[in-house]
């Protein structure tokens, strides 16, 4: 293909330039390649609220010492 040719055509009808605008815009979005999502940061109040690296161990009394204070 060269570069005067166009990448693609109307086949039937006759489009506006909104329509024409809104295919445009369409091809662009489907054709970009899908980047990974960013993966959403807690927030400092809803971090302190978490227990650090001291997780609950199971066993006799945890349901007791889960609920004391560290």
């Amino acid at each position: 293909m060269s570069a005067d040719e166009p990448q693609f055509r109307v086949v039937r009808g006759v489009p506006t330039a909104e329509e024409l605008a809104a295919l445009v815009g369409a091809i662009l979005v489907r054709s970009r390649p899908a980047s990974a999502p960013v993966p959403a940061v807690p927030s400092t109040w809803a971090r302190s609220g978490r227990p650090g690296t001291a997780t609950p161990a199971a066993g006799p009394g945890a349901w007791r010492t889960s609920g004391l204070p560290r």
